[in-house]
């Protein structure tokens, strides 16, 4: 004896509501894809493609009440700006932050700045740069 199927037969009455459902699934999907990975580029340009000044300390040198630091820094022709460095002591605590201003046509700069610090410090550290 042979079994009766209750299987409908194959492209006789369209897609099964199972498989418009996994289809409008996979378009949503790629539009949400496609909307973050353009977000993602965005901001991407504006924080990388748009940053005018940028700088590296090459060398530090710590004295009793201020910093030597040895700065190299980037920037577009003709933009100005500045960058800033602070200085931490032994146990951690900040004894000096300044601003130093970077203008001018040359497009790179070296450059050796005097960070006054409160006590001694040990550390230089570049925490940013801007363009005005």
């Amino acid at each position: 004896m042979s079994t009766a199927s209750t299987r409908l037969p194959e492209g006789r009455y369209g897609r099964s509501s199972d498989e418009r459902a996994d289809h409008k699934l996979k378009i949503a999907g790629a539009v949400l894809a496609a909307l973050l990975l353009a977000l993602v580029g965005y901001f991407a340009y504006h924080y990388v493609g748009q940053n005018e000044i940028s700088a590296e300390v090459i060398t530090f040198e710590p004295g009793k009440d201020t910093v030597q630091v040895h700065l190299e820094v980037r920037k577009d022709s003709g933009a100005s700006g500045y960058c800033t460095l602070r200085s931490q002591a032994e146990n951690g605590a900040e004894v000096g932050r300044a601003d130093f201003r970077f203008d001018g046509d040359a497009s790179r700069i070296d450059k050796v700045v005097t960070l006054r610090t409160t006590s001694p410090g040990t550390t230089a550290e570049l925490l940013g740069c801007h363009a005005d």
